[in-house]
C-alpha cells in the first residue's frame, strides 16, 4: 500500500498538487477499500473513524480532484449514488462492471473488451477515444446458482 500511495503523492505532484493529511486519509480508505464501489458517504464515514476531525466538505473536494486527476473513476450504476473506485495502476481504460439486478452485486472485468470497437468507432466516426465505461445489468452467478438451488428442492418437495 505504501508504494501506492508514494505513486499517488508523485502523481499529484506532478499536477501541482499535494498529499496533504486529509487526502492521505482519504486515499487510505479507497486503498483498503479497494473491492469495494464506496459512495462519497461511505468515505467520509471510514475517512472520519480514523481522522475525526476531517470534514465531508474536504472528501467531497478530495474525491472530485483524485477524479479529475484520473487516480480514482467515478461511477453511477443506476441508483443514483455516485461511487468512486481506484483506477489500475497503468490502465489506459476504466475497467467493466456486471451489477446483479436481483441482489445489487458489483464484479469487476478488468479485461480491456473493447479495443476492437474503438478502433472501429475511431476510423468510421473521426472521433479520437479518450476513455470508455461498460456496464452489464444482469443476474450474476451467485443468484443463478441459487435459483437453481431452490429450483432443485422445489421439484423435491413436489
Amino acid at each position: 500500500m505504501e508504494t501506492r500511495i508514494e505513486r499517488i503523492k508523485k502523481h499529484l505532484h506532478s499536477s501541482s498538487y499535494k498529499l496533504t493529511p486529509q487526502r492521505e486519509a482519504t486515499v487510505r480508505v479507497l486503498l483498503e477499500h479497494e473491492e469495494d464501489h464506496l459512495s462519497a458517504e461511505d468515505v467520509y464515514l471510514l475517512v472520519k473513524e480514523k481522522s475525526p476531525e476531517i470534514g465531508l466538505a474536504t472528501v467531497y473536494r478530495t474525491l472530485e480532484l483524485l477524479t479529475e486527476l484520473k487516480i480514482v473513476d467515478k461511477i453511477n450504476f443506476g441508483d443514483g449514488v455516485s461511487r468512486y473506485d481506484l483506477r489500475q495502476e497503468g490502465a489506459a481504460h476504466f475497467h467493466h462492471h456486471l451489477v446483479c439486478i436481483e441482489c445489487g452485486a458489483v464484479d469487476e472485468i478488468q479485461e480491456d473488451l473493447l479495443e476492437d470497437v474503438e478502433a472501429v468507432v475511431e476510423r468510421r466516426w473521426n472521433f479520437k477515444i479518450k476513455d470508455h465505461r461498460l456496464t452489464f445489468h444482469g443476474i450474476c452467478y451467485r443468484c443463478l446458482d441459487k435459483g437453481k438451488a431452490e429450483e432443485k428442492a422445489e421439484e423435491k418437495a413436489e
